[in-house]
C-alpha cells in the first residue's frame, strides 16, 4: 500500500470522529435540549435569576425609592402653615436731648415683643402637596422605567453570551476543519494530485479562522463582563434554561392601547400631572395671603402699656403682568407636556410595531434555517461523503461541503442571536411582577 493510501485513511477515519462529534453538538445548540457545560459544574444560571440578581443589587432602585420617600415627606410639609414669626424690637428709643438713649423717660419710646402668622389659605397648601404627591408618582413610574431597562439590558447581556459562547464552539470546530483541509492538501500534494499552492491556501484559511476564533472568544470575554455588571456573580457560572423567544408579552393586536401605560410613556403623564398641579397652584395665586401680627408694647412705669394688632396684604398692583403671565405660562406648559407625551407615544408605537415585524420574520427565517437550509447542507455531506468513499469526490469537495455546512450554522446562530435581542427588546418593555422582589430600606424617623 502506498503512503497516499494511509495518509487518506487517517484523514478519513479523522472525518468520520469529526462528523459524530459536530452532528451532536449541531443538535444541542439548535434544538436545545444541553448545554455545552453541561458537565463543567452542577450550578447554573438561568434568564431569570439573573435578572432577580440585577434587580436586587441596583443601588439605582434604592436611589429612587428615597427621592420618593423625600417628596411624600414634602407634601406633608407644604401642606401646613409656615412657622410663626417672633418679633421683637424697641420703638422710637431717643438719641439726643436729655432723654438720649433712656428706654422710660419718653413717652414714646416702647420695647416691643410680637407674633406674626401667615395665614396660607387651605386649598393652596393642598395643591402645594398635591404637587409633592405627584413629584412622587412621577419617581415611581420612573423606578417602573428602571426595571424594565435592568430586566431588558441584563436579558440581552445573558442571551449575547449564551450565543457568543456557542458560536465559538462551532468556531472552534472550523479550526479542526482547516487543520484537516491542511493534511489533505498535503497527501494530494505528496501524491501528486494537488499543488502547493492548494497547501498554501489551506494555511490561509487556517490563519482566518484563528482570527475569527479570537474575535469571538473577545466577544465571550465582554458578554461576561457585561452580564457580571448585572449580576455581581461568578462569570464562568454556566448557563441554562433557553427562553422561549417565540412569544412575547405584548398584546399585538391592541398594541396603541397596550403601549399607553408603557413606563416611558407612564412617566411623562405623570410629568403632565406635575404640569397641572403647577397651573392650579398658580391660578391659586391669584389671590393673595393674609398675614396677621399681634404684639405688646412695654413703655415707662409713668405710662400704660399698649397692644398692636396689624394685618398685612400683598398688594396685586400689576396683577395683569405678573399673575395672569405666570398662570399662561403653567397653562402653555401643560399643554407641551401633553402634545409631547402623545408624540413619543407615537413614536413608540412606530417603532415597536417596526420591531415587532422585524422579530417576527427572524422567526420565520430561523425556521427556514432548522427546516431546510441546515438538513440540506447535512444531506450534501452525505451524499458527498458516499460519493467520495465510491472514488467518485474529491476529499476537497467533502472538506468544502463540511465548511459550507458550518458556515450555515453559524448564520443560524447569528440569526436567532439578533432574533433573541429584539425578543428581549420586546418581552421586557413593562417591569412585570419582578418589581415586587425589590425591598425598600427602612428610614430611621428618629434621625435628626
Amino acid at each position: 500500500m502506498s503512503f497516499s493510501f494511509y495518509a487518506h485513511l487517517i484523514v478519513h477515519l479523522k472525518l468520520n470522529h469529526y462528523f459524530q462529534f459536530l452532528t451532536a453538538v449541531t443538535v444541542q445548540i439548535f434544538l436545545g435540549i444541553a448545554s455545552p457545560y453541561a458537565y463543567a459544574a452542577e450550578s447554573s444560571l438561568t434568564l431569570s435569576n439573573a435578572q432577580q440578581l440585577a434587580i436586587s443589587r441596583s443601588r439605582q432602585l434604592i436611589a429612587q425609592d428615597m427621592a420618593a420617600t423625600a417628596s411624600r415627606e414634602m407634601a406633608v410639609a407644604a401642606g401646613q402653615l409656615p412657622d410663626p414669626v417672633i418679633k421683637a424690637g424697641i420703638d422710637n428709643l431717643p438719641i439726643s436731648g436729655p432723654d438720649r438713649g433712656s428706654l422710660t423717660n419718653d413717652f414714646m419710646t416702647m420695647r416691643r415683643i410680637g407674633i406674626m402668622q401667615e395665614l396660607i389659605r387651605s386649598d393652596k397648601r393642598q395643591l402645594r402637596a398635591d404637587r409633592y404627591d405627584r413629584e412622587a408618582n412621577k419617581i415611581v413610574a420612573e423606578k417602573a422605567s428602571t426595571i424594565a431597562a435592568i430586566l431588558r439590558d441584563t436579558a440581552s447581556a445573558w442571551l449575547d453570551r449564551y450565543y457568543f459562547e456557542r458560536m465559538a464552539i462551532l468556531i472552534a470546530e472550523q479550526t479542526n476543519q482547516a487543520k484537516l483541509e491542511i493534511e489533505a492538501a498535503e497527501s494530494s500534494y505528496r501524491s501528486g494530485r494537488g499543488s502547493q499552492a492548494d497547501i498554501f491556501a489551506a494555511r490561509s484559511t487556517l490563519s482566518m479562522v484563528d482570527d475569527r476564533y479570537s474575535e469571538i472568544l473577545r466577544k465571550v470575554r465582554t458578554a461576561k463582563t457585561l452580564l457580571n455588571r448585572w449580576t455581581g456573580g461568578d462569570s464562568e457560572l454556566p448557563l441554562s434554561g433557553v427562553p422561549d423567544i417565540e412569544n412575547i408579552h405584548l398584546e399585538i393586536a391592541a398594541l396603541d392601547k397596550s403601549l399607553a401605560h408603557h413606563p416611558q410613556i407612564a412617566v411623562l403623564t405623570r410629568e403632565t400631572e406635575i404640569a397641572e398641579a403647577d397651573a392650579r397652584l398658580a391660578k391659586a395665586n391669584q389671590q393673595s395671603d393674609w398675614s396677621i401680627e399681634v404684639a405688646f408694647q412695654q413703655r415707662g412705669s409713668a405710662y400704660s402699656n399698649m397692644v398692636s394688632i396689624g394685618i398685612s396684604l400683598p398688594f396685586q398692583w400689576d396683577q395683569k403682568n405678573r399673575q395672569d403671565r405666570e398662570l399662561s405660562s403653567k397653562l402653555a406648559t401643560v399643554e407641551q407636556v401633553k402634545a409631547e407625551r402623545d408624540e413619543i407615544l407615537r413614536a413608540r408605537v412606530t417603532e415597536t410595531r417596526a420591531m415587532i415585524e422585524e422579530w417576527q420574520s427572524d422567526l420565520e427565517r430561523s425556521a427556514r434555517y432548522k427546516r431546510e437550509l441546515i438538513p440540506l447542507a447535512k444531506e450534501r455531506i452525505q451524499a458527498i461523503l458516499g460519493s467520495y468513499r465510491g472514488g467518485k469526490s474529491s476529499l476537497t469537495e467533502l472538506l468544502a461541503a463540511r465548511r459550507n455546512e458550518i458556515e450555515i450554522q453559524l448564520q443560524a446562530l447569528q440569526l436567532q442571536s439578533d432574533t433573541a435581542r429584539l425578543w428581549a427588546q420586546l418581552n421586557f418593555m413593562f417591569p412585570a411582577d419582578v418589581q415586587a422582589t425589590h425591598t425598600t430600606p427602612s428610614l430611621n424617623k428618629d434621625m435628626p
